[in-house]
């Protein structure tokens, strides 16, 4: 049985597999591909609608529990395709 997470953006649940674990380092969000950075962490679909309701919600904020505003460029260029796989390109 694989765990389920519940996703900060759209508030549905899902397996941990098909989620996008961000975490807080040093005042900005990074997306934690394996699972295994230390801290607690915001599960979010790897999608624009779920992450962008997420930042307008601030519930990255809220499940990260930290107080002050966090830098969001690092998941912003990963959504944009920085660095990422884009339109089935290689």
């Amino acid at each position: 049985m694989e765990a389920v997470r519940t996703c900060v953006g759209c508030r549905t649940r899902a397996p941990r597999s098909s989620l996008l674990r961000i975490v807080q380092v040093d005042g900005a969000l990074v997306a934690d591909e394996r699972a295994v950075l230390p801290g607690r962490g915001a599960w979010v679909h790897e999608t624009a609608p779920c992450v962008d309701a997420a930042l307008r919600r601030r519930a990255f904020v809220r499940a990260l529990r930290v107080s002050g505003p966090l830098d969001t460029q690092t998941i912003e260029k990963r959504l944009n395709g920085y660095g990422h796989k884009v339109n089935g390109s290689k």
